[in-house]
């Protein structure tokens, strides 16, 4: 047999038979192979394929992230215009407190009470001599009252008005002070009227 044409659409290969009748046609199955490139049918590339997306337009946010991409995000920085030298933080607003209970069951004295300022007169032979001749009266007041304290404190328990006040503190660490009062008030009258030392 002599192979007289390979057809491999069909995968039947033709032989001939050469008699001394006629020539007789065999036909004979072979293998299939795959085909090769030359031989594959072309593929549709007119139109997509059935079930595939149409491709969309790129959107305005996706085309300005490419372009940054290529050239870069730091290319142009933008900085703030200073005029001074000087940093200042902004004033914000700062509410006062208002708190929702005490932080201490008990509150501490403010000061000194006013009743607590005048202690008590002095009534010795210096304190005598200021009561006589530069019209002053001298008390023994508190440590930690001050000059505006011993004045409202003489104003409101013996009616009287100051000029001046001297304060000092003794060696025994007690206050001593001096209260001059008014032209028109005798301290001498005051001392033996009201403070019963004369």
């Amino acid at each position: 047999l002599a192979e007289s044409a390979r057809d491999y659409t069909t995968g039947w290969l033709r032989w001939r038979k050469s008699t001394s009748d006629s020539e007789v046609l065999i036909l004979a199955q072979t293998t299939t192979r795959p085909p090769t490139t030359n031989e594959m049918a072309p593929k549709n590339t007119t139109g997509p394929a059935k079930g595939a997306k149409k491709p969309s337009k790129p959107s305005a946010k996706a085309g300005a992230a490419a372009k940054a991409a290529l050239r870069g995000v730091n290319s142009h920085k933008v900085r703030k215009v200073r005029l001074s030298t000087t940093f200042h933080q902004p004033k914000t607003l700062k509410l006062s407190r208002a708190p929702k209970y005490p932080r201490k069951s008990v509150q501490a004295e403010t000061g000194v009470e006013q009743h607590k300022v005048l202690i008590h007169p002095l009534n010795t032979e210096s304190a005598m001599k200021k009561i006589e001749e530069n019209n002053t009266l001298v008390f023994i007041v508190d440590t930690k009252a001050n000059k505006r304290q011993i004045k409202d404190a003489l104003k409101k328990q013996y009616d009287v008005d100051t000029v001046k006040i001297n304060t000092l503190i003794r060696p025994d660490g007690t206050k001593k002070a001096f209260a001059r009062l008014t032209p028109d008030v005798d301290a001498l009258d005051i001392a033996a009227t009201k403070l019963n030392i004369v």
